[in-house]
């Protein structure tokens, strides 16, 4: 799979450091302005990039770019393409609303546009922008833009709620509702339901390597947590953490580390109120309802 596109490239005017680039969905020569480039504290310029194999390692800033844009287009899936080093491309920026600037140079900034009729607020410190500065995915709603990362995957009939959180390289596979945290390499099938404050293990950090996926019709509790896979048709109970190392009463009586059931489907994950004790049982996933189709037709 190879990929050429051209990109609008903003660069630090002291040090020649990547700050961003954005590459335009119609791959042609489209400049940006911002206030950061008329006072020479930043530079622009056009590049052109190609990846010959998303499977090898980026070797750019601007590679790397490319790779986010291409996840954020849903050109490519989560966990596809390959995002090897990417933190060590990329530069710690100060995403302005006057451009993006090296941290050290917003109080430079704040002075060279003194005489402008411009409020400076500084919305992040961070390697990755937020993606709806480069990438408006189709038939998405976002309640906070802030939540989630260039390199997000939203499939058509995704609503991300204010507090739902989504980050690169990881995402959803059709309609969905997230109001909670989708961590980096997360997967979430077509018709599933992230609850209010429930999280979901990624890669990124506590030596996590297992990548979780969730498969169709899945519904995650408000505040609940999740360190295994999840088949289709399953529920995990509003409050409950489950790790992979959580013991589970399975259904047939029998005693296992959940990891033992990743992947399964058709299973209620559930605290026993009088005994304490994790529990799977065979459930029906028609029994939460499912999604409310009109909240998912983002035309």
């Amino acid at each position: 799979m190879s990929i050429k596109r051209i990109g609008h490239r903003y660069s630090d005017a002291s040090t020649g450091k990547t700050l961003d680039v954005w590459f335009p969905r119609s791959n042609t020569q489209i400049a940006r302005s911002c206030l950061a480039l008329k006072v020479g504290l930043i530079k622009s310029d056009f590049v052109e990039i190609e990846i010959n194999s998303v499977d090898d390692d980026p070797v750019s800033a601007e590679d790397a770019y490319l790779r986010l844009h291409l996840l954020s287009e849903c050109a490519v899936q989560p966990n596809k393409i390959n995002l090897d080093g990417v933190f060590g491309l990329l530069s710690n920026v100060a995403w302005t609303t006057a451009g993006p600037v090296m941290p050290n140079d917003v109080e430079t900034l704040r002075g060279l546009i003194a005489d402008e009729n411009h409020h400076l607020n500084v919305t992040s410190i961070d390697k990755f922008p937020r993606m709806t500065d480069y990438v408006i995915p189709e038939g998405v709603r976002i309640g906070n833009a802030d939540r989630v990362r260039l390199g997000a995957h939203l499939a058509s009939g995704t609503t991300v709620m204010h507090e739902g959180f989504v980050n690169f390289n990881a995402g959803t596979l059709g309609n969905s509702m997230v109001e909670g945290r989708i961590s980096a390499s997360v997967v979430v099938g077509p018709d599933s339901d992230i609850g209010g404050g429930a999280s979901i293990m990624g890669t990124l950090s506590g030596g996590g390597k297992q990548v979780i996926s969730i498969g169709k019709r899945n519904l995650l509790g408000a505040n609940a947590g999740l360190g295994i896979s999840l088949g289709d048709d399953c529920i995990v109970e509003a409050g409950l953490y489950l790790t992979a190392g959580t013991k589970v009463k399975t259904p047939v009586g029998d005693v296992v580390s959940a990891r033992e059931l990743s992947g399964q489907s058709g299973l209620l994950f559930r605290r026993n109120s009088i005994s304490g004790a994790v529990e799977a049982v065979v459930t029906d996933s028609s029994t939460w309802g499912g999604l409310n189709s009109s909240l998912h037709s983002n035309d």
